[in-house]
């Protein structure tokens, strides 16, 4: 199957999923964003997780990486709404909200991305 295919197909998922997640665990009526922020944190713990651990150990080919990564997590996470939440925020006067929002997505991010590295290495437990 076509590389372009696969990414629309798992990114279709992906974005499926990331409607889901908000849908049925958050309230988005409240002022702080959860659900970007759940998943653009699960995003990055799974895709440093499926990036150092799962290709290496499975012969995963080149177009499933691609599906996976670019198409399934690219479009289960989003930068473009963290962005346009936090300068919403900003906007609308809640200025420690949004400072606090895009610290703990970025931080966070890196800090679930360090953790996917280390459960792959089998290290979670250290």
């Amino acid at each position: 199957m076509k590389p372009i295919i696969l990414v629309g197909l798992a990114g279709a998922l992906g974005a499926m999923l990331r409607y889901w997640v908000g849908y049925a665990f958050f309230d988005e009526s409240g002022v702080f964003p959860f659900a970007t922020l759940t998943v653009n944190l699960i995003g990055s713990f799974v895709l440093a997780l499926f990036t150092t651990g799962l290709v290496r150990r499975f012969s995963i080919p080149g177009d499933l990486k691609t599906a996976i990564g670019t198409g399934f997590v690219g479009s289960f996470t989003t930068f473009s709404t963290l962005s346009v939440e936090t300068v919403t925020l900003f906007e609308n006067g809640h200025v420690l909200l949004g400072a606090i929002y895009v610290s703990v997505s970025i931080l966070g991010g890196l800090v679930m991305s360090r953790i996917g590295f280390r459960v792959q290495k089998g290290e979670a437990a250290r």
